[in-house]
């Protein structure tokens, strides 16, 4: 506890150092007015300071997107794989531009997801169902204004739910869903946002969902050709959202309560001889949090945004495989995790083109076990970033320091704790290379700094005592171009050009252990990563009542072991497990008037399982064809809305990761109303 308070005691004080300099700062400030708040609703855009250019789903592209889950919309961006173990709850976790997915940072309305445990957030536990945008950035964004944590990841996912608009007169927004199909799927959801004051909204979610996962695939390997059918996939899972929505003078806040229940059977490997045996693999979740947001301009000159989030996760993990008779392994663990978080950001602007900030963020985080020997690990981390945005005609350019103080504590004095104190540095910049066009040429430098995660380092049967942190240098160059139309059936156009450079070294490396919930952790001593991305967006104005759109991803990507002697030549300059060379996807879709239509192809190259890139471990490419049909009927009091979903058109039969198959042709209607 000394060290918990000893943290808080630094930060405080770190705080107040702060407020002093700005409160100082604000005295010689311009004299500012405050105007009385109306309840307005405005729409556009601000003007652009992005450096680096992002990939986003809308509201509108994300009702296109075959899929229930943040994972299904993820797979669309560009130097994404998805790892999905198969089935509605299979285990959905990302990796991108291959850093590993303890690498992506995912926040939530502005608020780090995090998992001490295993540094990995499951995606398909948040539903598209309440929400307003899904954006992807590699590096960081381009806004300072953001807590220190943002500046730790080397890539991040923004989930942004849907923030309630009330037109006319009305109060009340309701939104009630259903869906099924394939798989016995049973998913309503119900949508309620309520106007309480010209100043204060809210918005309830709620979601069931039941399936029972069985589905055909086909099975062809040593020597064995045969039909057989994925059991153990079944999923019931509750969750509930509820936001508060609050507008200040000169000010926002925010409010969310999440909660999340679910129960699920986990689908072992699949391999030759396994339908003999009896496998019960089962998972279940309960994942709360409540997490608020303040952001306020004090004066024209200094704002600032406030974060703070409780969580508690428990998970109660089983196994239990019997191979003839003998039972081959029996595991009974239970997992409970609590985080504690808050965050500080203060921005200062120096001049209209120059803005300085300073983040403060503590977090501490303690997980406890049901294991005989219980090492109890806590950690308390504290995250201090400075940063600076510069914008003079057609120059952007952002720096940031980050210092990362990490100490941890574990009850088995027979364990090492680790702690680690280390300072990371990043410049990004771009410059408009024409005056009258939207054509602008970037780059960006990165350093990250990685601690284990608690299984990496405290639990013998998963990870390792001795596992070294990351250490990752980031190199990006490229092209951006866009452009509206003012003639002609092409109405805008947007295309982005990236090649990057990455080292890591000492990378974390993770793979099931024949489970989707234990793991094997390990070190590899140094990994280069080369690649190539190219994403393009249009929209076509093809009659009155017709448009059409378009996005194209490709991705080349060389991810190599060059470490050498430390993990034998048999792997030197080979492509690390589970990432293809060449992978990419299109969407392109069509309106008109109530009518949708949407076709999604997701293509990935073919990868190899293990370090070692020979003929056992190679695994084949796959492409899957998706369409979507929505309707919308608009009647007196409310719209109805239907529509048909058609997943992998032509019953590929594929596996993303090894003896996991993925299911084959599937289906999904659904019916939404609007009152």
């Amino acid at each position: 506890m000394k060290k918990i308070f000893f943290s808080i005691k630094k930060l405080l004080i770190l705080y107040f150092i702060l407020f002093f300099y700005f409160i100082q700062a604000q005295k010689n400030s311009d004299s500012i007015s405050i105007e009385s708040l109306q309840d307005v609703v405005t729409f556009g855009k601000k003007k652009s300071l992005e450096v680096i250019p992002h990939q986003q789903i809308s509201k509108e592209e994300l009702d296109k997107v075959n899929g229930l889950s943040v994972a299904d919309a993820v797979r669309l961006f560009s130097g994404v794989q998805l790892k999905d173990y198969g089935g509605v709850g299979g285990i959905k976790t990302v990796n991108i531009r291959g850093m590993g997915s303890q690498h992506v940072g995912v926040f939530y309305d502005g608020v780090s997801l995090g998992n001490a445990q295993n540094g990995t957030v499951d995606l398909g536990k948040f539903s598209l169902d309440n929400m307003e945008s899904i954006s992807l950035y590699n590096g960081q964004k381009s806004e300072i204004l953001q807590s220190a944590k943002d500046f730790a990841t080397a890539s991040s996912i923004y989930l942004k739910s849907k923030k309630p608009i009330f037109l006319e007169n009305k109060k009340n927004n309701i939104g009630i869903q259903f869906r099924t199909g394939s798989f016995a799927l049973i998913n309503p959801s119900v949508l309620w946002e309520q106007k309480i004051s010209p100043t204060l909204s809210s918005s309830l979610n709620l979601e069931y969902l039941n399936s029972n996962g069985k589905y055909k695939f086909r099975y062809r390997k040593n020597g064995l050709d045969t039909i057989a059918i994925r059991t153990n996939g079944n999923i019931s899972a509750f969750r509930a959202e509820w936001n508060l929505n609050g507008i200040i003078k000169n000010g926002t806040w925010s409010l969310k309560n999440y909660y999340y229940d679910s129960d699920r059977q986990i689908p072992g490997a699949v391999i030759k001889n396994s339908y003999q045996r009896y496998q019960f693999e089962k998972q279940w979740d309960r994942n709360y949090f409540v997490q608020g947001t303040l952001e306020k301009d004090i004066n024209p000159r200094y704002k600032v945004l406030i974060h703070a989030k409780y969580a508690n996760d428990y998970t109660h993990y089983y196994d239990h495989t019997v191979l003839g008779d003998y039972v081959s392994k029996h595991f009974d663990n239970v997992y409970k995790q609590q985080e504690f978080y808050i965050s500080l950001a203060q921005q200062y602007k120096l001049f209209d083109f120059w803005n300085i900030a300073l983040a403060t963020d503590y977090q501490f985080n303690h997980l406890t076990t049901n294991f005989y020997k219980n090492r109890n690990p806590k950690r308390n981390a504290e995250w201090v970033a400075l940063s600076s945005n510069f914008n003079w005609n057609r120059l952007k350019f952002q720096t940031s320091v980050l210092g990362s103080f990490i100490q941890d504590q574990v009850a088995d004095q027979s364990t090492e704790a680790n702690s680690r104190n280390e300072f990371t540095p990043s410049f990004f910049a771009s410059y408009k290379l024409l005056k009258n066009i939207n054509f602008t040429f970037h780059a960006f430098y990165k350093q990250i700094f990685r601690m284990p995660t608690f299984n990496d380092l405290y639990y013998t049967e998963i990870g390792s005592s001795n596992l070294k942190p990351e250490y990752v240098s980031q190199y990006d160059i490229g092209l951006h171009i866009s452009h509206k139309f003012s003639e002609g059936i092409l109405t805008n156009i947007s295309a982005t050009v990236d090649g990057y450079y990455n080292e890591v070294k000492d990378k974390i490396v993770a793979f099931p252990r024949g489970q989707q919930f234990r793991w094997a952790m390990f070190n590899i001593g140094e990994v280069k990563i080369r690649g190539i991305e190219i994403s393009t967006q249009s929209t076509w104005q093809l009659m009155e009542h017709m448009q059409m759109y378009t996005h194209i991803n490709y991705t080349f990507e060389s991810v190599q072991d060059v470490t050498g002697g430390l993990t034998g030549q048999s792997t030197y300059k080979n492509q690390i497990p589970y990432i293809p060379k060449n992978s990419g996807n299109l969407l392109v879709g069509s309106t008109f008037k109530t009518w949708d239509l949407s076709y999604s192809l997701v293509y990935t190259g073919s990868r190899y399982s293990s370090s070692e890139n020979i003929k056992s471990n190679y695994l084949p490419e796959w492409i899957t064809h998706d369409i979507n049909f929505t309707k919308l009927i608009p009647m007196k009091n409310m719209n109805l809305k239907a529509g048909i979903e058609v997943s992998n058109l032509f019953n590929k039969q594929y596996e993303i990761v090894l003896n996991y198959p993925m299911p084959g042709r599937s289906y999904r209607i659904s019916l939404r109303a609007e009152l």
